[in-house]
């Protein structure tokens, strides 16, 4: 499957790409397989979990927990636009990717990740509103606005993401089909192209600085308003249980942002000096980390779904020794 590219020459659009994985490693990224499979596993099963439960008690039915089960539906959808062609690639070699199917991976990889940082915005926003108007909560965010804020953050990410294909499509010629990347990301596919790509390079530093930026600072005027609240407790005990509600959130916001953060900077700033193989390292650690820690962080700190979870694997071994006996 390897291809002998000569940059020299162009021909027609392909119609089909060849993903390597992560070039460099050769047969030896096989290995990676045993740290990429249990993470997408952990995400499929943890995700899975996590909107079962929602969905099955009624009693979190609450915006809260609505936000939580959208996070973990985009993390499932995020998770698996990626992971089953990475481990194929991984596992067996550079595969080939129909043109059409790349598009779409690069279109729900960059939707889903817009998407999942608007949602760790509703969710700071939420928790501003509960720390800082807790009288007011149940009137100010209720089950209709959860469900309006999903929808408009998913129109939001397909708004600002269509154009991402869409300006690969204008392109005819190729100077090779080899996409030396573990996925369609949008500029792995670009460096195949001929022809002025300065507006696929603009978009790409726009968009990621306009929709990380804004989610971000929302996030962090949201903390300012709860740590504003919190200092307005009397007392050290009611302080660290208003903060201790944010904690989980927290969480998930070092898990989501921070590889995101050094993927971004090694790919702007390191192009020369960082190796190649570590952008996309860096890059799958960012698209599949997240998906794979944040049930786990909710489930275990989060006080209602740890005991709903428990409370369902104890009446599972309570039938299981019924139908022992």
């Amino acid at each position: 499957m390897e291809e002998t590219t000569q940059f020299n020459s162009t021909f027609p659009r392909p119609t089909f790409f060849i993903l390597t994985g992560i070039p460099g490693l050769g047969r030896s990224q096989a290995w990676l397989t045993m740290l990429f499979g249990p993470m997408y596993l952990l995400a499929l099963l943890g995700n899975g979990t996590l909107l079962a439960v929602v969905q099955t008690d009624s009693t979190l039915h609450q915006p809260m927990f609505l936000l939580l089960a959208t996070l973990a539906a985009t993390d499932l959808g995020l998770a698996t636009s990626v992971a089953p062609g990475l481990l194929a690639v991984l596992w067996l070699g550079p595969r080939p990717l129909p043109y059409a199917a790349c598009l779409v991976q690069m279109f729900f990889v960059h939707a889903l990740t817009a998407v999942e940082s608007g949602v760790l915005w509703a969710m700071a926003c939420d928790r501003a509103v509960a720390v800082g108007r807790p009288l007011h909560y149940p009137i100010l965010v209720t089950k209709a606005r959860v469900g309006y804020a999903a929808l408009a953050l998913a129109v939001k990410a397909v708004a600002i993401v269509v154009p991402f294909p869409l300006l690969v499509v204008r392109f005819e010629q190729f100077c090779a089909k080899t996409i030396r990347h573990a996925y369609c990301a949008h500029m792995a596919v670009v460096e195949l192209v001929v022809g002025n790509t300065q507006a696929n390079n603009l978009y790409g530093l726009a968009l990621s600085l306009a929709v990380s930026g804004v989610d971000i600072l929302g996030i962090a005027i949201s903390y300012g308003l709860i740590a504003h609240a919190v200092l307005q407790l009397p007392t050290w005990e009611a302080r660290a249980k208003a903060f201790g509600t944010c904690s989980s959130h927290i969480c998930v916001i070092l898990a989501f942002y921070l590889p995101g953060l050094f993927s971004y900077l090694t790919h702007r700033f390191g192009r020369h000096s960082v190796p190649k193989p570590v952008h996309i390292f860096l890059s799958i650690i960012y698209l599949l980390l997240p998906p794979a820690l944040n049930p786990l962080i909710y489930g275990a700190r989060t006080k209602q779904i740890r005991n709903r979870l428990l409370e369902a694997l104890t009446f599972r071994k309570i039938q299981l020794r019924k139908m022992i006996i």
